[in-house]
C-alpha cells in the first residue's frame, strides 16, 4: 500500500519565506493549504497546485477555517509551517499594552491556537510535525526588536513544553531563528555586522524548514535552529 500524499499548512505564505518554504514543499511533493492576509497566497497555492485562503493568523476563527480547509480537501494534515509578519518595533518602554497584546497574539498565541487545532489530527494519523519562523532575537535580544525578542523567547519555552509533551506520540515541533535575511534589503553597517557579509536568502530558511519537517530531520524536536550567518554572538 502507497504512502499518502502528505499535507502542509503554510501561513504568511504570499511571499518571503512563507512563500519560499511553499515552493520547497511543494518541490517534496506535499500538497499545500496557505493563507495570508492578501490574496497572494491564494494565487500561489493554485500555481503550485494547491488551495488558500485570505485571514490573519491573529484570527482564531480564521485558523479554524484554514485547518477546515485543509482536511475538506485532503483529509489529513502532516505538516505546518507557522509564519507571520513582523511585530511593532520602539524603545523598551515606549510600547503600550496594546502593542505587547497584539504582539502575544501574532507572535506566540499563533502557534498555540495551531497546535490545539492540529494535534488531534496528528494524533489520530500517529506523526507530524510543525515548524515555527522565529528570530535569532529569541535566542540573543536586540533592543531595536523588543516585541519579538521578548515574545519570541516566550514561544522557545512553549515549543520545548510541547515537543517534549507529543514526543512519544510522533508529534515534532521545532523553531528556525532566522538573522537578517532578503525579503528585506539591509545597509552596509547591518552587513557588517554579519560574519558571512551577506543576508540570508528566502530559499535557504526554506531548505532548513524543508529538512526539520521531512524524515531526515525525524529525531529533533524542540530545538531553536540558527540561521543567521553567524550572527548571534552566543551559543
Amino acid at each position: 500500500m502507497s504512502e499518502p500524499t502528505k499535507v502542509a499548512i503554510v501561513t504568511a505564505a504570499s511571499q518571503g519565506m512563507g512563500a519560499a518554504c511553499a515552493r520547497a514543499l511543494a518541490a517534496q511533493g506535499y500538497r499545500l493549504v496557505l493563507m495570508s492576509r492578501s490574496a497572494g497566497a491564494t494565487a500561489l497555492a493554485k500555481q503550485l497546485g494547491g488551495v488558500g485562503l485570505q485571514g490573519s493568523v491573529t484570527d482564531p476563527a480564521d485558523l479554524e477555517k484554514l485547518v477546515a480547509l485543509a482536511m475538506n480537501e485532503y483529509g489529513r494534515v502532516d505538516a505546518v509551517v507557522n509564519n507571520t509578519g513582523h511585530a511593532a518595533s520602539g524603545d523598551l518602554l515606549a510600547l503600550s499594552d496594546a502593542d505587547w497584546h497584539a504582539a502575544l497574539d501574532l507572535l506566540l498565541l499563533n502557534v498555540v491556537r495551531m497546535a490545539r487545532l492540529v494535534t488531534p489530527i496528528f494524533e489520530r494519523q500517529g506523526q507530524g510535525a510543525m515548524v515555527n519562523i522565529s528570530t535569532y532575537g529569541a535566542h540573543e535580544p536586540t533592543p531595536a526588536y523588543p516585541l519579538s525578542s521578548a515574545i519570541r523567547a516566550a514561544l522557545s519555552n512553549f515549543t520545548k513544553m510541547y515537543a517534549t509533551r507529543y514526543a512519544a506520540a510522533n508529534i515534532r515541533m521545532n523553531n528556525v531563528l532566522p538573522g537578517f535575511i532578503d525579503s528585506f534589503p539591509i545597509g552596509d553597517a547591518v552587513r557588517a555586522m554579519i560574519p558571512m557579509a551577506r543576508a540570508g536568502r528566502v530559499e535557504e530558511i526554506a531548505t532548513t524548514v524543508a529538512f526539520l519537517l521531512s524524515p531526515g530531520g525525524g529525531y529533533i524536536t524542540g530545538q531553536n535552529i540558527l540561521v543567521e550567518g553567524g550572527l548571534a554572538k552566543s551559543n
